[in-house]
């Protein structure tokens, strides 16, 4: 355990294409940083290791950081690491398996108590397993300024909108999440619980027998009808064939990994109806579920007897249906492929980059219909796509910035929902009651609602402190940049009132003096930014934990061209620091291209600002002022990259990751050597600088020579290490001279 709790930075094993850019960076950080006297020690939290760890394999290094975020003196680089969806799961089991590694397989139906045991074990690594557990603050999300300014003298392609536009967002008008929430207010500490009384009168079914709650936490319920987002699904197919548009789904299946599988599912029966309707009981019993995505159930139809059959079926339904956006048209892998494939706080805005379009079976760009089920953050997406149909697409070169606060400590908000959501099993009133104190007797029911067998149900809970400190930090920011804090806070939604209540109240309690700060709503929020934005004007989003993943994507992919290049720090509210470095959209293309190729095009970028950053922390916290020199120093070092566009680029032969890491460490150790602030450390690096200097040439030569060839690594999720090693570093120039510090 002093392995993590005594090193003063942590960086994390995660997965995919950043995975494989710390088997070449790390190197790096470790010998810049230890020969500076800064510890550096890593945590495996990939989906490998958390199943592994699900079954005491290993140590549990996720376990231990949640327990450091309690720490003032924590210091945790994480890295996006893979929200796995089941099919996902499914296929990390696969491998370790084939590995040799003792793990049961993933019980789909689990009947006895030994699998129901197991199926709870890999429940708690799914979907969004890492970041409630890592998550101890709020978030701060940014462009850094050099960055923007890169954006703004190298701009990043945007696809022109056509005057004839015809995309758009689909979503419910009733019956969803946010039409059905409701919120209350718990005033004392207590417990509750949740349970189904069924309309026929059989026994109630207790959902969640023990929710224990704090006092004044917020605690909302939810849900949305099967019948009405059946209908709702069958209109948009329908409407996407009349108006010959592609037909797009866009979930988010990873985090949100109990509700939104399922609302996939419903997306691919609307498509396929016939097929389930003569087969789905065969399907079903063969465990090939729509769940799972239209990719899982063709490639179990050769173990049926009536495989053929269904595979007919299917091809000849999507014939006769709307065309379906595709993730990947060379390769046939439809939107409904995979549920993981397409989340939509990266999908969304890739579509109004491109001009309103996505790719068809031909792949070729077509106007889209954008289906997103439940309305609650719906309308930001259509507002976003009405502004660029009316003004055109945005321009990086002169837009402001819209950087956010995001609402996220101790599992708020839907992100936290995942251990309270339910598929209802029989017709009746789901209840919340009180079982234990919360400020009411036992058996008081503070939520019902009247359901139906196959309604998706599920209860949110957000803490009383983590508000008060969202509402400090956006103050902080707002005072920091002069910029408009904007609260996105929906009237119609349930939990979004409470919530602005107490948004009120804490901002009283705050020095406003000279800011501006507002409350909208979200679709308001999103036209009042945009306009400000094409302005060149920035503005400061206040937003609760889901809107927080959508915006810090959104935004920076339209004025940065990624959100992989934000600045993310999370203050952890007992004085430790988290700090971020991007998003994962990207991770398994740029894997894929690493596979076939051996070309690396993932952006570490996001890697060196949060590093930097960490850096800094950890100068305050242990005393050693010598991690800020070096901060600087790397900060410097990134603006030169920038600069001299050292960055990965996507052709083969070009720069990738490892050439740009050691673009990075030659500019890092001139940086070290020039500064006057730290003269032993000066000496130190001046030799390692005239080094690297002498051999960049034949370094980055032998970077380019390695690509071109197909590579084995052993693995997708848990790769050989050393095989992986040779991969990602694969000149032994540069790496005699970081191994040597």
């Amino acid at each position: 355990m002093s392995r993590l709790t005594d090193a003063d930075v942590i960086y994390t094993w995660t997965d995919e294409s950043p995975m494989l850019a710390t088997h070449s960076f790390l190197p790096i950080v470790k010998g810049f940083l230890e020969a500076s006297g800064i510890s550096v020690a890593t945590a495996d939290i990939s989906l490998a290791g958390r199943v592994m760890a699900a079954f005491g394999l290993i140590d549990d290094d996720l376990a231990t950081l949640g327990e450091l975020t309690a720490s003032p003196r924590a210091t945790i680089i994480k890295l996006p690491n893979i929200s796995a969806s089941v099919p996902q799961l499914k296929a990390v089991i696969a491998e370790l398996q084939a590995q040799g590694v003792d793990v049961p397989d993933y019980p789909d139906q689990p009947a006895t108590e030994a699998e129901r045991e197991t199926r709870a074990r890999y429940d708690a690594v799914k979907g969004s397993a890492v970041n409630p557990v890592l998550r101890e603050g709020n978030s701060d999300r940014r462009a850094p300024s050099a960055v923007k300014a890169y954006a703004r003298t190298h701009p990043h392609s945007m696809r022109p909108w056509s005057p004839d536009s015809r995309s758009r967002v689909a979503t419910m008008d009733a019956h969803d999440f946010r039409h059905n929430e409701r919120s209350v207010i718990v005033p004392e500490a207590g417990a509750l619980q949740i349970r189904l009384l069924p309309a026929d009168g059989a026994a109630p079914v207790v959902l969640r027998e023990r929710l224990a709650v704090t006092a004044g936490e917020v605690v909302d319920a939810t849900f949305m009808s099967a019948t009405a987002l059946d209908a709702f699904l069958t209109q948009q197919v329908a409407a996407a064939k009349a108006e010959d548009i592609l037909l797009s789904v866009h979930l988010k299946a990873t985090m949100m990994k109990v509700s939104d599988p399922i609302i996939f599912g419903h997306a691919v029966r609307a498509v396929l109806p016939q097929t389930f309707a003569q087969y789905g009981e065969v399907l079903e019993a063969a465990g090939l579920r729509a769940d799972d995505g239209l990719g899982a159930i063709l490639a179990g139809l050769d173990t049926l007897a009536q495989g053929e059959q269904v595979r007919a079926s299917i091809e000849a339904e999507l014939a006769a249906g709307p065309a379906i956006s595709m993730v990947d048209s060379e390769r046939g892998i439809t939107n409904l492929h995979v549920p993981s494939d397409v989340i939509i706080d990266a999908s969304m805005p890739v579509m109004i980059r491109g001009g309103g379009t996505l790719w068809d079976k031909d792949g070729s760009r077509r106007d889209t219909l954008a289906v997103i089920p439940d309305s609650s953050y719906a309308g930001v997406y259509q507002a976003a796509i009405e502004d660029c149909q009316a003004h055109g697409a945005l321009d990086p070169t002169t837009m402001g910035s819209v950087s956010n606060v995001g609402l996220m400590a101790r599992k708020a908000e839907e992100y936290g929902s995942h251990d309270k959501t339910f598929l209802i099993p029989a017709t009746g009133t789901v209840e919340v009651v009180v079982v234990e104190g919360a400020g009411a007797e036992h058996g008081t029911v503070l939520l019902s609602h009247e359901v139906e067998a196959g309604d998706i149900w599920r209860a949110c809970t957000t803490q009383d402190f983590p508000v008060r400190d969202w509402v400090h930090l956006a103050v902080v920011r707002a005072r920091a940049t002069g910029s408009p804090a904007v609260f996105w806070l929906d009237p119609e939604r349930g939990h979004d009132e409470v919530i602005r209540g107490l948004v009120e109240r804490y901002l009283a309690e705050e020095d406003t003096e000279g800011l501006d700060i507002r409350i909208l709503d979200p679709v308001a929020a999103t036209r009042l930014s945009l306009e400000r934005a094409r302005r060149g004007e920035d503005t400061i989003s206040v937003t609760g934990n889901v809107l927080r993943d959508y915006n810090t994507d959104l935004f920076p992919i339209l004025e940065v061209g990624t959100s992989a290049k934000m600045l993310s720090v999370v203050p952890l509210m007992n004085g430790g620091g988290l700090y971020e470095t991007g998003a994962g959209g990207s991770a398994p293309r740029h894997t894929r291209q690493l596979l076939a190729h051996n070309h690396l095009r993932w952006d570490s970028l996001g890697e060196f600002l949060a590093l930097a950053e960490a850096l800094r922390h950890v100068a305050e916290v242990s005393g050693k002022a010598r991690a800020a020199v070096v901060a600087d120093a790397l900060d410097a070092a990134t603006t030169t990259l920038l600069e001299e566009d050292r960055s990965p680029a996507r052709e083969l032969g070009s720069v990738d990751n490892r050439g740009s890491h050691a673009w990075l460490a030659l500019y890092w150790a001139r940086e070290l050597a020039a500064q006057t602030a730290d003269a032993e450390l000066a000496g130190r690096f001046a030799p390692v600088a005239k080094q690297l200097g002498a051999v960049n040439e034949a370094v980055q030569a032998e970077m380019a020579a390695a690509q071109g060839s197909p590579v084995d690594i052993g693995g997708y999720y848990r790769p050989d290490a050393a095989a992986t090693d040779a991969v990602m570093r694969p000149s032994a120039t540069f790496n005699a001279i970081i191994d040597a510090l």
